[in-house]
């Protein structure tokens, strides 16, 4: 007889977390249990409280529950292992069904949930394994529910969902055997006790309702993402094993196991997000959400399936596009690792959008005649020179001009001195006279006239030209597409042997677009033309709370159509809740865009983690501010040295330091390596430099990264936000100011989001302004 042995979700989570002994004896048990699950040593048995479990012995300490879920059409049975434990934690009272809802398979841990709601409920646990060494330490586990007149009475305290009935929970989609329980919770501590042991549905449902979610906001956020649209039979375990996200045990299994949790989290995707992969979309679709909620897991997913669709080939049918050089290198070693196939991967064209504009404008370039870019400091010079050269120094800023340009002229293709005397400015602020109008054509106008005689240009002149470029290739394909409708495909043979091939064929299938929030207007043209507007054609994941550029487009305008095809994540499972709560506040008081002339919002934004309280300290000096940095690294550093098995843990990328400027970080650098003795690697636009385990980085070059433990420094009142630079728009230019106030935050907001487990936060003299809520909260809480 042959098996087939699949994991759990949830068990291969557990997995991770246990030490490599017990891993490496657990892949000994699946080679045996493959073999003959019926063999002696396995110790093979149903639960007496739900038949459909059974427990194996591993070795004397742990126990792998596994449920059977039929034999296949070669006869081979199938079996599935819900969960690795220690035999003290299995009781007779774990089980596994069918959600009515899902259709998937569910396995529910009670003995996780808090002593008290349990007895409410009635429920007692009894150990599976009866162990006389730690009966003391479980006896209360075992003892009957106590009676109304074993306890002095007590006034109950209301219960947190309270105003819902077991058969709205039921409806929703929550597990059958954790509703009694439930309904009895008193307090978040109980709910975080209870979703520990829940399914991923029931988690979500019961966490959502706690945070003041309607029961039709649930039923459309959650439960419509993971309805089932098949009959659902809760006794056929074949047809839900069908239905439910597994793992095959085998070797490539193991090296993911052991590369740990937080690598794996990278391409973990919730089942909820499943739909959001795998629909077939009649035209550009867009996922939204905060931080941790999963967009860019989703993207990666997207791009898996779209693969598994192709037919076979050596063409790069699928653009995978990011805004810098290092986000594109992460998603490329994320998608190596969801994907495995080299081949399959070799398929998906991943680039930074700037380099796809330059490779645009190099195919369309005459010889000798590609210019060499230039950033926005070298920009901001040359306009200084224009000013002077005009005698208008002071007149305007050159950081206006140069965002004017950028945003209102080059972002509409503004082209003649008439058109941009009609062109809506809107959110520019600082509202323009015709003259006024007249004058600043004209300064930009010597502008871009003295780089072209020098032969450079800037990142946005690149974006807008390549945009152009591609626009007309665009427009020649639909002209042969035209043409072959009317001549019914004849004579195209001699039309096209003149043509171009790039004229033949747009250049992708799908574009998948990650951090859209940041892009420029001349990108999203560009991209538009780069794909035929069709099925699945384009697939956009960002965030406007985490823009740190000013780049405001309107996808609709640019022929990027969306609506009835966005999906909103609101459920975090990087950030704990108690991160997330300082990073909510630091957004307090704002409003955003949502990419199509509405707005968006982190309402309802929650997590489903739990860790510790952010640590915000405050210093005399930056040099005090350092010293205690050092001190926090190398507690951090010692505490994720080893494996839980004593073994040495590879630490780079687990630490990270955010700061606010490119001045602060050489600073920090220079004070890790030479007075605190610590390895670093910079994060540049290549992505990190240096072998050392902690990365150092401006808040921005953080952006899209992840890191275990995560420190931000210099987050005072001068430089978070840059007061001196923009203290001065308060009141010649308060749109502006907003505008300035609003990049800051999402700045801080983005940095303090990148943490997963903690997050330290520090700042010499007086803190930012956005940590103000926080440290109102604080002292409240000292003066108590």
């Amino acid at each position: 007889m042959t098996v087939r042995l699949s994991l759990y979700q949830k068990a291969e989570h557990e997995l991770y977390k246990l030490d490599r002994s017990v891993k490496a004896k657990f892949y000994d048990f699946s080679h045996r249990f493959r073999e003959n699950p019926h063999s002696n040593g396995l110790q093979l048995k149903a639960l007496k409280g739900d038949s459909h479990v059974f427990s194996a012995r591993i070795d004397d300490s742990y126990r792998a529950l596994l449920t059977r879920t039929g034999t296949d059409g070669q006869g081979d049975e199938n079996w599935l292992i819900i969960a690795v434990r220690h035999r003290r934690d299995v009781y007779e009272q774990l089980s596994v069904a069918i959600n009515r809802v899902s259709g998937e398979i569910e396995f529910v841990d009670l003995s996780v949930v808090g002593e008290s709601a349990l007895l409410r409920a009635g429920i007692q646990l009894v150990p599976a394994e009866p162990d006389t060494t730690t009966a003391e330490a479980t006896s209360h586990l075992a003892q009957p529910a106590a009676s109304p007149s074993d306890e002095a009475p007590a006034a109950a305290a209301p219960a947190l969902l309270a105003a819902y009935s077991p058969g709205l929970l039921r409806e929703l989609g929550v597990a059958e055997s954790l509703i009694d329980v439930a309904l009895t919770l008193t307090d978040t501590a109980d709910l975080d006790r209870l979703v520990a042991g829940a399914p991923l549905l029931s988690q979500d449902i019961l966490y959502g309702l706690a945070a003041g979610m309607s029961p039709d906001e649930v039923r459309a956020e959650i439960t419509d993402a993971v309805a089932s649209s098949e009959h659902i039979d809760l006794t056929d375990f074949g047809a839900a094993f069908a239905r439910t996200t597994v793992t095959t045990v085998d070797d490539a299994l193991q090296k993911v196991l052991e590369e740990g949790d937080f690598q794996a989290w990278k391409v973990f995707l919730h089942p909820a997000q499943a739909r959001l992969v795998n629909r077939d979309y009649n035209g550009p679709a867009r996922v939204s959400g905060g931080p941790g909620t999963g967009k860019t897991i989703v993207a990666l997913h997207r791009i898996h399936h779209l693969l598994k669709q192709l037919k076979p080939g050596h063409d790069k049918p699928i653009l995978l596009t990011t805004f810098t050089k290092n986000l594109a290198a992460d998603l490329h070693a994320r998608l190596s690792d969801l994907v495995g196939d080299p081949a399959l991967l070799a398929r998906v064209d991943i680039t930074h959008i700037d380099e796809l504009a330059y490779k645009v404008i190099t195919e369309n370039a005459l010889s000798g005649r590609s210019k060499r870019r230039i950033d926005d400091r070298t920009s901001l010079n040359e306009l200084r020179a224009v000013l002077n050269e005009f005698g208008q120094q002071g007149s305007w800023e050159p950081e206006f001009l140069l965002e004017e340009w950028e945003q209102v002229i080059l972002g509409q293709s503004v082209t003649t001195r008439a058109a941009y005397f009609q062109t809506r400015r809107a959110g520019r602020g600082h509202p323009l006279t015709r003259p006024e109008r007249a004058a600043i054509w004209n300064i930009l106008d010597r502008f871009t006239a003295s780089l072209d005689n020098k032969g450079v240009e800037t990142w946005g002149q690149a974006a807008e030209r390549a945009a152009r470029y591609e626009t007309e290739r665009a427009a020649r394909i639909h002209a042969r597409q035209a043409y072959k409708d009317q001549v019914d495909g004849r004579e195209l043979i001699h039309r096209d042997a003149e043509a171009s091939p790039h004229d033949l064929k747009h250049r992708y299938r799908h574009v998948i677009v990650d951090e859209a929030q940041d892009l420029r207007a001349a990108h999203w043209k560009m991209l538009r033309a780069m794909v035929a507007a069709g099925d699945n054609d384009m697939f956009i994941a960002g965030d406007t709370h985490q823009r740190v550029y000013d780049n405001h487009v309107s996808l609709g305008s640019l022929g990027i159509n969306v609506r009835g095809r966005s999906a909103r994540l609101s459920l975090s499972y990087r950030t704990t809740r108690e991160i997330l709560a300082q990073a909510l506040s630091v957004m307090s008081g704002e409003t955003y865009d949502d990419l199509d002339e509405g707005t968006d919002t982190l309402a309802g934004y929650r997590s489903v983690l739990h860790g510790p309280v952010p640590e915000l300290h405050g210093y005399t000096t930056w040099e005090d501010e350092l010293d205690g940095l050092a001190s926090t690294l190398r507690a951090w550093r010692d505490e994720l040295a080893a494996h839980d098995d004593g073994t040495e843990r590879d630490m780079r990328g687990l630490i990270g330091v955010a700061v606010p400027d490119r001045d602060k970080v050489s600073q920090v650098i220079y004070h890790l390596a030479t007075k605190a003795g610590l390895g670093y690697a910079q994060l540049t636009s290549d992505g990190p430099r240096g072998d050392g385990a902690i990365h150092v980085g401006t808040m921005s070059r953080f952006k899209g990264l992840e890191y275990q433990r995560l420190a931000i420094v210099g987050a005072n009142d001068r430089l978070v936000p840059r007061m001196e630079a923009i203290g001065r728009y308060r009141t010649e230019d308060p749109a502006r100011y907003r505008r300035e106030l609003r990049k800051a935050r999402s700045m801080l907001f983005v940095a303090a989001t990148r943490a997963r487990d903690a997050l330290t936060i520090t700042w010499h003299g007086d803190p930012s302004p956005f940590l103000a809520s926080t440290m109102a909260d604080l002292q409240q809480s000292q003066a108590q």
